[in-house]
């Protein structure tokens, strides 16, 4: 007997209940068990709402119960995972002296691993604080932290990119923010987000037939974390299947050129720390162990010693050749193909690395999710289709 759309979602509501309440039960990070206890109770009254046939305030009290109190709660008392911290120190070092990388870091706390764009999501907090490093007042940390703009970044960039697409209403975007996959990061760290929000712009902007847009946006993507190279091959695909080479060749030439002017900067004035933090550290060829280390493929073959590391280094660049291969071969023509391929990639990359967290995977569900939430509205498809002719019909 199949289960009724009510009991499916309710022991939907009930596993994410579970999940959050395994980390009070055994995380050791004190902003992990603040988010279970409040995500728990945010999913329980889901569950309980949907039970008695009241899906909307379900959605709504996993909202506030995942999202809302966790967030609000860890900004204003000051908790998060280092990674946000690192951010506002990377922020308050590029105003203090143009640089944000520690020299000769000492410890994992001193490593930032990310590219000289990701500084700029920390000046906020350091224009506020004076550039002091304080706590300061409530106002000061709700506005001035990382997570706060990092969320400002993703849901800026996804609400651009279902506009360009004229898509309709969807429940799929609120529900993907309410899960665990999202909800999370959202709450305790948040710096892996404003990647996705620029990819799926990007994403958008090509295929809605605006390669000067969507290289720009991934221009800013490479610019924080180097593992957005791999958006920049997919959208040049999606904009070349669709609009032919110039346009690929204008995403690609507009995306090195944004990244170059952000990244350069900050790579003449520290070539060897930013080689050292951005690059090696991640990697696990650095002096100081990643933190990042959990149990995945990549990680557990890299540990076996420095045949495992070379054999997890090469398995990687196949898994690159292999997507890349397929954008030549069978390039995608929608938003959709292009985000599951892109997505493909991204999780071969974070399985094989030699470093990484599971964490690190929410990007690409993000992804996958956020491209079938953004289908148009079909009376605007007809009418861009009737304005630009055949070849601009439907992303889709």
């Amino acid at each position: 007997m199949i289960p009724s759309p009510t009991a499916r979602w309710t022991a939907g509501w009930l596993l994410a209940a579970a999940w959050a309440l395994s980390f009070p039960l055994f995380s050791t990070l004190a902003p992990h068990r603040a988010w279970g206890w409040c995500a728990a109770a945010g999913y329980l009254a889901a569950a309980a709402a949907t039970a008695l046939g009241r899906r909307r305030e379900a959605l709504g009290a996993a909202l506030l119960g995942a999202v809302a109190v966790p967030l609000l709660y860890l900004v204003l008392t000051g908790q998060g995972q280092s990674e946000v911290g690192v951010i506002e120190r990377s922020g308050r070092l590029l105003l203090d002296s143009g640089r944000m990388y520690v020299d000769r870091p000492a410890g994992v706390e001193e490593y930032t691993p990310y590219l000289p764009a990701a500084s700029l999501l920390g000046i906020p907090r350091a224009l506020l604080d004076g550039g002091s490093g304080g706590g300061g007042g409530w106002a000061v940390r709700l506005l001035g932290d990382a997570r706060i703009w990092c969320a400002a970044v993703l849901f800026g960039g996804m609400r651009a990119g279902r506009r360009l697409l004229g898509a309709a209403p969807s429940p799929l975007l609120p529900l993907l923010v309410a899960s665990p996959v999202v909800a999370l990061p959202l709450a305790v760290s948040g710096v892996d987000l404003p990647l996705a929000g620029l990819c799926c712009l990007a994403l958008a902007a090509a295929g809605s037939g605006r390669p000067g847009l969507s290289g720009a946006a991934l221009g800013v993507a490479c610019a924080l974390k180097w593992t957005a190279l791999p958006a920049v091959a997919v959208a040049a695909a999606l904009l070349g299947a669709r609009r032919g080479a110039g346009a690929a060749v204008r995403c690609a030439v507009v995306a090195g050129l944004s990244a170059a002017a952000l990244v350069l900067p900050g790579a003449l004035l520290q070539p060897g720390e930013l080689w050292r933090q951005v690059f090696a550290f991640p990697t696990g060829r650095a002096e100081v162990p990643t933190p990042a280390s959990s149990p995945l493929p990549g990680h557990l073959l890299a540990g076996l010693g420095p045949w495992g590391w070379h054999l997890t280094v090469t398995l990687l660049v196949l898994g690159g050749l292999g997507v890349a291969l397929s954008l030549r071969v069978r390039p995608p023509r929608t938003v959709v193909a292009a985000a599951d391929r892109l997505a493909l990639g991204l999780t071969l990359a974070f399985l094989l690395a030699p470093a990484g967290r599971f964490g690190y995977l929410a990007l690409p569900v993000l992804l996958a999710v956020w491209a079938r939430s953004a289908a148009p509205v079909p009376s605007r498809v007809v009418a861009r289709s009737r304005a630009r002719g055949p070849r601009r019909a439907t992303v889709r």
